[in-house]
């Protein structure tokens, strides 16, 4: 599915993992696109299978452990929220959704929703 407005919202992304993850400090992400129209952005890992990052909310205080994947989730939804409420965008309501719909199905399912809550 086609992301409205995704120029401007690729920077923002990584804004929010800057804001959600202290040890952040940019890289390489990759687009992944979703059986359901959806679609998000992952910071790609490193070789360490079992690279994990720590992820922190200032606005609801909840603290998660995660996967890069799971923190791309959790960064983009932050994102798409965001956009969808300051713009009134039904489109990027649905984009939210679809990888909302995708989230609830991860094995990290938990710590992403702790993150966006």
């Amino acid at each position: 599915g086609l992301i409205p407005q995704w120029v401007t919202l690729e920077p923002r992304v990584f804004g929010w993992m800057d804001r959600l993850c202290e040890d952040y400090c940019g890289g390489i992400w990759n687009l992944y696109t979703l059986n359901n129209g959806g679609a998000f952005m992952a910071p790609e890992p490193d070789d360490d299978d079992d690279e994990t990052w720590v992820l922190f909310n200032a606005m609801n205080g909840n603290r998660a452990e995660m996967s890069p994947e799971a923190a791309g989730i959790a960064a983009c939804l932050m994102t798409y929220s965001h956009h969808a409420c300051r713009t009134e965008c039904y489109a990027m309501t649905v984009h939210y959704y679809r990888l909302r719909d995708y989230a609830l199905q991860h094995p990290e399912c938990s710590a992403i929703m702790r993150i966006i809550d």
